[in-house]
């Protein structure tokens, strides 16, 4: 099915990626965006092989490679201990691999292509709402106008989407995040994401982003797990208690903490766990974290976008109508969505939570035991997005078949 009228609601990557993929589909595309200009919002985030499948069929895959770091492991202690050592080479009959990146840098790639593509953005509209017409469906913005009917409206604008009843739940847990130039020396590995855990009350983590637009040396996103309801008393206290404790648990970030001198430097992200159970209506899909969002605790979030957008263009060009397409693409995902979002809330309280319990059988049993096979492998599997089978239905699984690249941004 060709010629439809689609609207996107966002330019995040999620919406980016969905107006690519409907617009290369033979279908006429039109994005809407709040901010007066399009940019992203938020440090780091994993490429994972499920992403790469997508970005590597959009062409831009090699862009996303030169601009990000490669991440070969995640690691991490408690104290003396390893409670996590995940190796994507576990996976041993493909060369895998995540990509750390920052996130203006995913942007500026999806969105330079969109505009090379010269598909139509509307910039400082901010919705509100939705009201079908018909089969088809119009868009209602703050400022009282209301656009022309569309075909199909595509639901991009994230966990706090207005044109989705609200549903789910706030996670007691968030985490203040920085963009910091990465030590050059043998502190960090600069192919892995590594984390320091005291209990599962406190988290702090580095992950390699590449060089992000407007850098000049790789940098890394840091980030310090913190209760959404501490948040004031953290801004009260001040840099320096924050700081000594930071160092406390994890020397070798003295060097990156030296870097922040100002609070503002840190933005603080507020996590839900959230999943739609009728993610369609009459001519309106809701895709990515609008469907679905959880804790970043696996890794997921921009891959399912990913994952979410080529299913919808597939449902709607094996599809002889608007509501069999969507039907057909949330059909598509739905499995791997409700598998990840089950583990992502499983997994979340061990490394994120008040419990006592959880983070000691991590430590003393579980972290121990996931040194051996088959544990490894379920692991590598998990992280990389690939239970449940998510890219064999959606035709993506020869796209994993990719020799790995001889150097990445580090």
């Amino acid at each position: 099915m060709r010629g439809l009228n689609i609207a996107i609601a966002g330019c995040g990557p999620c919406g980016l990626a969905a107006a690519l993929l409907l617009h290369r589909a033979g279908h006429q595309v039109t994005l809407f965006e709040r901010f007066d200009t399009p940019r992203p919002i938020g440090s780091g985030l994993m490429i994972q092989p499920t992403g790469m499948a997508v970005l590597g069929r959009l062409g831009l895959l090699d862009d996303v490679l030169r601009r990000g770091s490669r991440i070969d492991r995640l690691f991490g202690k408690a104290g003396d201990r390893v409670v996590l050592d995940v190796h994507y080479a576990a996976l041993r009959h493909r060369a895998m691999f995540g990509i750390g990146i920052h996130r203006a840098s995913l942007f500026a790639i999806l969105h330079e292509a969109v505009l090379r593509a010269g598909i139509t953005v509307h910039t400082g509209r901010t919705l509100v709402d939705s009201e079908p017409v018909g089969a088809q469906r119009t868009l209602r913005f703050a400022d009282g106008e209301t656009s022309i009917p569309y075909d199909l409206v595509v639901d991009a604008l994230g966990t706090r989407t207005p044109l989705a009843p609200p549903t789910g739940r706030e996670l007691a847990y968030g985490a203040l995040w920085a963009s910091l130039d990465l030590p050059q020396d043998a502190r960090f590995d600069p192919h892995a994401l590594a984390q320091r855990y005291d209990r599962a009350s406190i988290m702090a983590g580095v992950l390699p982003i590449g060089i992000p637009p407007g850098a000049m040396t790789p940098k890394a996103a840091f980030f310090w797990s913190l209760r959404a309801d501490r948040l004031g008393d953290w801004h009260r206290a001040g840099l320096g208690p924050w700081k000594a404790r930071v160092t406390a648990l994890w020397p070798a970030c003295a060097p990156l903490l030296d870097q922040i001198d100002d609070p503002d430097q840190l933005t603080f992200a507020r996590y839900a766990h959230r999943t739609l159970r009728s993610p369609a209506e009459r001519a309106l899909v809701h895709i990515g974290d609008a469907w679905h969002s959880a804790s970043p605790q696996l890794g997921q979030g921009a891959n399912m976008a990913l994952l979410d957008a080529w299913a919808l263009a597939k449902g709607l060009a094996d599809a002889n109508g608007v509501d069999e397409g969507v039907r057909l693409g949330i059909k598509l995902r739905r499995r791997h969505v409700l598998t990840y979002q089950w583990l992502t809330a499983l997994f979340t309280p061990v490394y994120q939570s008040d419990s006592r319990l959880l983070p000691l059988i991590r430590d003393r049993f579980v972290g121990p035991l996931s040194k051996f096979w088959p544990a490894t492998s379920i692991q590598a599997a998990m992280v990389s997005g690939l239970v449940a089978d998510p890219l064999g239905p959606l035709g993506l699984e020869s796209a994993l078949h990719r020799p790995a690249p001889e150097s990445v941004a580090a």
